[in-house]
């Protein structure tokens, strides 16, 4: 259950299952199970979010400029739209998210709109937001307020290339949409906000940075400032994973705009695939080697199982994940190709970590169970989508797991 106060008290009530993006799914048995998969087409589909038990929330949205999102309601099995909201508006896309508030509503944050709905998705109130670029998602801190900042890196379609010098964070009072306080940064950011309580966390271009919301402003913490990149060639990282003593994260993220299919083969990284800790005592970093090869790619976090000391990385371009203990950056536990990109899910109380594999041969996607200390494969079922999903996925309420691409959405249930 997630435990952000924040957030509504339900297995999975924002992207990665909270704000901290642990991306653990509670109470899941898979193994000594079979598993079963279904798929529906669901055009763009970009991530389930859970609240009262058998309420299942889909994010889906539309592309280019003037681009809409809206939100379904669907059924917990079959997959099918149950309820929907209107098209909501949104602008220049790039995917963003939605979450279920402590206070009993939705929040969707795409383009450039944050929207406020009900749980019969009508719509109570918008905000447009000051800049004209997506806004990627945002986190809910402790004390309720929501947290966002615009998207500053490369889309698909869109002619310039060149990543933001800026980024600006939000503080949003969730009750009226008003902003509480804004913060400029003079780098820019790709990467989705991180929190814990009421610490934020910044992933720019080459920095780790700690921003803390004392109720009236945001205050940059100037104690802690880790730089990650350090070569020649080396690129920006993506959503950070916040654990109890440092903050995980991987870099190489420059390319995932040239998705067509799957990220396979366009990394524009001129260093190879590393796996980031930072600690959050001092700020000091560490490098594990997921992958020796040039042009690697990633454009999501990685799995870290604080329970093993297990954190998974993985290279998306060259179609690698790699496991490593906490204590021996140096060799990793095991090493195996596997065409990864999506959000992966961590299966805790069993060690098993839920991946993707985008099979070239099928033109299909596979989701695969592994398991987190060996690596061995658990479970394999082929989905429907022809994309390999770049995105999100969450658990369900009866012993599964859902997984969107951006064709479908999928169910995959474990059953005796």
């Amino acid at each position: 259950m997630n435990n952000a106060l924040g957030y509504w008290k339900s297995p999975w009530p924002g992207e990665d299952g909270g704000p901290s993006r642990l991306q653990i799914a509670p109470s899941i048995t898979v193994r000594g199970k079979k598993a079963q998969v279904i798929s529906r087409m669901s055009i763009v589909s970009t991530m389930t979010v859970l609240r009262d038990p058998g309420e299942v929330f889909l994010l889906c949205h539309t592309g280019g400029d003037e681009a809409v999102s809206w939100v379904e309601r669907i059924d917990p099995e079959t997959l099918e739209t149950v309820a929907r909201s209107v098209d909501l508006v949104a602008g220049p896309t790039w995917p963003g998210g939605i979450a279920a508030h402590a206070n009993g509503y939705l929040y969707v944050v795409f383009g450039r709109y944050i929207h406020q709905l009900s749980g019969d998705l009508e719509v109570i109130k918008s905000l447009e937001l000051p800049r004209n670029r997506p806004y990627n998602s945002f986190v809910i801190l402790d004390s309720g307020e929501i947290v966002l900042k615009d998207f500053g890196g490369a889309r698909p379609g869109v002619p310039s290339t060149t990543h933001s010098v800026d980024c600006e964070l939000l503080v949003i009072d969730p009750n009226s949409l008003t902003i509480l306080d804004s913060y400029l940064l003079n780098e820019g950011s790709v990467s989705r906000l991180s929190s814990k309580g009421r610490d934020i966390y910044v992933v720019t271009m080459t920095q780790l940075i700690r921003l803390h919301w004392d109720g009236k402003a945001l205050q940059r913490d100037d104690t802690f400032r880790a730089t990650y990149v350090t070569e020649e060639g080396q690129e920006f990282a993506w959503d950070p994973v916040i654990t109890t003593s440092d903050v995980w994260m991987l870099d190489n993220g420059a390319g995932s705009q040239n998705f067509t299919t799957s990220l396979l083969g366009i990394g524009d990284a001129k260093t190879s695939q590393k796996l980031i800790r930072v600690s959050l005592s001092d700020a000091s970093v560490t490098n594990y080697s997921v992958n020796d090869q040039v042009n690697s790619l990633v454009s999501n976090p990685p799995c870290i199982d604080e329970e093993r000391q297990v954190a998974i990385g993985y290279d998306s371009a060259h179609g690698v994940v790699s496991a490593f203990a906490f204590d021996n950056a140096s060799t990793p536990l095991w090493s195996k190709k596997l065409n990864h990109a999506m959000h992966p899910i961590l299966l805790q109380e069993e060690g098993v970590v839920m991946m993707n594999d985008f099979r070239v041969e099928t033109g299909l996607e596979d989701i695969v169970l592994l398991d987190v200390l060996t690596g061995e494969e658990l479970h394999r079922v082929t989905t429907q989508s022809p994309l390999q999903s770049v995105i999100f996925g969450s658990c369900g309420f009866s012993n599964d797991l859902y997984v969107c691409s951006f064709s479908h959405v999928s169910r995959i249930s474990f059953t005796s």
